[in-house]
């Protein structure tokens, strides 16, 4: 049977099509957030008549690939239905400059998303924070950070606050001690922090892992956090997420750990229900969506 020239079958073909996100697309592309041109975001806006909260999603790729255009599904799906705006951020990788360029990038994308609520018909006080990999670090540094919003800047995007309400990080790197008696045989560990890639763990700096490190910044007052990690990733490995869990309950924050038995690190591209099916939940309850 030919699909193409059987309505209900092509009609329910394009239905499946859209359902899965193949047509929904930027709002608004390449929206500058600094003076470099890595420093944009893509900005996905539903069709509603009140302010909606906003996830700011950040990708994976080992600092030094990847990019905003590759939106997780869930996120897509809650556009479509109309009680999500996402804003998905591109940043400086390593070979331009490394860390702290990339953390700074993802703070300031925050303050920025927040400077732009009236125009984008989103709710400033209900942004949350997400990303696989290299964006799962970067999100739970974001979510621990303290706020860098200055009221005296001359700048009114760093008036802003760079705080968000929630974060779910899937499969990322929280605690780079952990080099020191785990197998880490990707070399993006090391280039985040301007070392040679099997630079030996003995010398590395250890002011630029602890700087580098979201566990550093943990405090009581951090945004509910759901950890999301495979406990067979061998790029991550999941200590990298028990550590985070445990440093923030031990201050007294929100947090929860989700454990995908048999995971690996495909966990941090949430592309399969399993992987999702807590944190839609958790987000809607962070972001207040009735």
């Amino acid at each position: 049977m030919n699909v193409k020239t059987h309505p209900f079958l092509f009609f329910l073909l394009a239905t499946v099509t859209s359902w899965g996100q193949q047509k929904i697309v930027p709002t608004l592309k390449d929206v500058s957030y600094g003076d470099h041109k890595a420093q944009a975001v893509d900005v996905y806006l539903p069709k509603s008549d009140k302010p909606t909260p906003v996830m700011i999603q950040i990708h994976g790729g080992g600092w030094r690939a990847g990019s905003k255009k590759h939106v997780p599904s869930f996120l897509k799906r809650a556009v479509a239905e109309g009680w999500l705006a996402v804003v998905s951020v591109e940043y400086r990788f390593t070979d331009v400059a490394v860390h702290p360029a990339q953390t700074n990038d993802c703070l300031r994308a925050v303050q920025f998303v927040r400077s732009r609520a009236k125009q984008w018909n989103i709710d400033p006080t209900r942004i949350g924070v997400t990303g696989g990999s290299a964006g799962g670090h970067l999100s739970m540094f974001v979510a621990t950070h303290p706020d860098l919003a200055d009221p005296d800047s001359d700048d009114p995007v760093a008036r802003q606050s760079s705080r968000v309400q929630c974060a779910v990080p899937f499969a990322g790197p929280s605690y780079w001690s952990l080099l020191s008696r785990l197998r880490h045989d990707h070399p993006a560990y090391r280039q985040l922090i301007g070392h040679e890639p099997g630079t030996p763990f003995a010398d590395m700096n250890k002011a630029r892992m602890r700087a580098v490190s979201p566990v550093t910044y943990v405090s009581a007052d951090d945004p509910p956090m759901m950890i999301v990690h495979g406990d067979a990733d061998v790029i991550v490995p999941f200590a990298h997420a028990e550590a985070m869990f445990k440093r923030l309950k031990a201050v007294g924050a929100e947090a929860e750990l989700v454990r995908i038995k048999g995971g690996r690190h495909n966990v941090s591209g949430a592309g399969r229900t399993e992987f999702v099916e807590r944190a839609i939940p958790f987000v809607k309850k962070q972001l207040k969506v009735e």
